[in-house]
């Protein structure tokens, strides 16, 4: 099972006031740069914010032996992230040899090798003077090293209620405790109420608070004086990974199970799970943070960061979270995108757009798999070298690939093809509608239109619908669609963008499903 990250950090600000952060509240829809919103494979995020800055510590998502270390990520708008690597590593914490955070779940201890005292593991806690470390351990031991009420001592998270008094909740095997830290941060204290088949005092230390279908990732939250409990269900390693809530009116419960909120999307991602929660200080504005499978990967610990937003309803309950597909490019990168075409070929991010150089013909896709869809993006295309030198959306698109020439359209040695949709315009005002397929990348013309002569190198907004057989293209702020077409070939696939031989420039690129 792999550990989660929980910070609890004394003697620091835990928070800045919106005057203090110059007035900048990131209200968003999902991550505007895209998700996932830094690079690598990571999982079991946990999120803080200290000082104007947002924090997101994540689990590495590799082989358990492979853990040794811990990176962090902070952001002062939650676009642009610095990444912090190693703060924390087994030279610093002697016991853990599998895993390590700061409160953290170390060498994935089973119940029946804690019973025979034949490993040592559990939660532990390691203590710096700064968010970013370096971290130390705090006790030299573990903080919590046995299994209680049945609980497995991993996934834990820190919470302070308002009165100034932490808890520790945690637990993996299905089970789930809470207890209450004391305030040096380091020892557990004394919790009425308790029930445990541990020895000694923990009867009155650890508390199970085990909802429905709990299986690990234990998360509290407060809003409006109500106690949310989260966790996840499910098998990490597949993809029915998810989030259900609870709400309770007491951190120590009871935590009866609402619903789920959060689950894999076949458009978008699967094994979504294990989360954090990111408030916004003085907004009613809330983030879960966590960690999901893009489509194409199949390994299981090949695990990536995302954020979407989280509504509440008028009652307090939440609303189920949409994972949306959007990329601003305001970071600077195009995370998550993948390329193919001719060697030439350049793609960069610049001016918070995507821009393809293509003396061929080029591809840049998201990791998706739309059927129904509403695809938008910024257009600008410059005159190209051929007499059909055009850029524009790709979608429903299968099979990609690279192949050695064809007749028409991808056609240059070694560019890229795919099964599936292209609308695209030129400079000079040609609007097209076609599908490809086969080897030789020929695309057959479903439709075509024209246009006042492009300003080159200028944004124009593009639209493409298809819900079912029917594909609409729309070019600029209108409703009438410039071209309608008919075709059922293809149903579902990727989305991405294409340059015919030109230059293209792609902004605020963002898929869903239509309303």
């Amino acid at each position: 099972m792999l550990p989660q990250m929980i910070l609890a950090a004394v003697g620091h600000t835990p928070g800045l006031s919106r005057q203090q952060q110059a007035g900048l509240v990131p209200d968003y829809l999902t991550a505007p740069a895209g998700n996932p919103f830094v690079s690598g494979w990571y999982a079991d995020p946990d999120t803080e914010f200290y000082e104007g800055q947002y924090w997101v510590f994540p689990t590495s998502s590799y082989a358990y032996a492979e853990q040794t270390y811990l990176d962090a990520f902070s952001s002062p708008d939650l676009v642009n992230w610095t990444k912090h690597p190693n703060i924390l590593t087994t030279k610093d914490v002697k016991w853990a040899t599998e895993a390590y955070y700061l409160y953290f779940g170390a060498n994935d201890i089973q119940e029946d090798e804690d019973a025979e005292g034949t490993k040592v593991g559990g939660i532990g806690v390691a203590v710096a003077d700064r968010p970013e470390g370096p971290y130390v351990d705090a006790i030299g031991a573990p903080l919590i090293g046995h299994y209680y009420n049945g609980a497995q001592p991993i996934d834990q998270d820190v919470f302070i209620d308002d009165d100034g008094q932490a808890y520790i909740y945690y637990g993996g095997h299905s089970h789930a405790n809470v207890a209450k830290l004391n305030e040096d941060m380091i020892s557990i204290g004394q919790l009425d109420g308790g029930n445990s088949s541990g020895n000694g005092t923990a009867a009155a230390q650890y508390k199970e608070i085990t909802p429905e279908n709990y299986t690990e990732g234990s998360q509290m939250m407060k809003r409006n004086g109500t106690y949310y409990f989260m966790w996840s269900e499910g098998g990490w390693g597949g993809p029915d990974y998810s989030v259900s809530y609870a709400m309770a009116d007491s951190p120590l419960g009871p935590f009866d199970r609402k619903a789920k909120i959060l689950q894999q999307d076949d458009a978008v991602a699967t094994g979504s799970g294990h989360h954090g929660v990111i408030h916004v200080p003085e907004a009613d504005i809330y983030y879960i943070v966590y960690h999901r499978r893009p489509l194409s990967e199949t390994g299981r610990d090949h695990r990536v960061l995302a954020y979407d937003r989280m509504y509440f309803n008028e009652d307090g309950t939440i609303a189920p979270v949409q994972m949306l597909v959007h990329d601003n490019f305001a970071d600077g990168k195009a995370i998550g995108w993948k390329f193919y075409g001719d060697k030439v070929d350049n793609w960069t991010v610049a001016g918070q757009q995507l821009v393809g150089v293509c003396k061929g013909d080029g591809l840049a896709m998201l990791d998706t798999n739309f059927t129904d869809l509403v695809m938008n993006a910024t257009v600008a295309v410059s005159d190209g070298t051929r007499e059909r030198s055009d850029v524009g959306l790709v979608f429903r698109a299968t099979n990609l690939g690279e192949s050695n020439g064809g007749a028409s359209g991808f056609s240059l040695t070694g560019p890229a093809v795919f099964n599936g949709y292209y609308a695209g315009i030129s400079a000079a005002g040609y609007v097209v509608l076609g599908k490809y397929g086969g080897n030789n990348g020929t695309m057959t013309t479903l439709g075509e239109g024209s246009v006042s002569r492009l300003q080159a190198a200028s944004n124009y907004a593009m639209t493409v619908t298809a819900i079912g057989s029917e594909i609409k293209v729309y070019l600029g702020n209108t409703d009438t669609a410039l071209i309608t077409a008919t075709d059922p070939t293809y149903t579902s696939g990727a989305n991405g963008v294409a340059v015919h031989a030109a230059k293209g420039v792609f902004g605020n690129v963002s898929v869903d499903k239509p309303t």
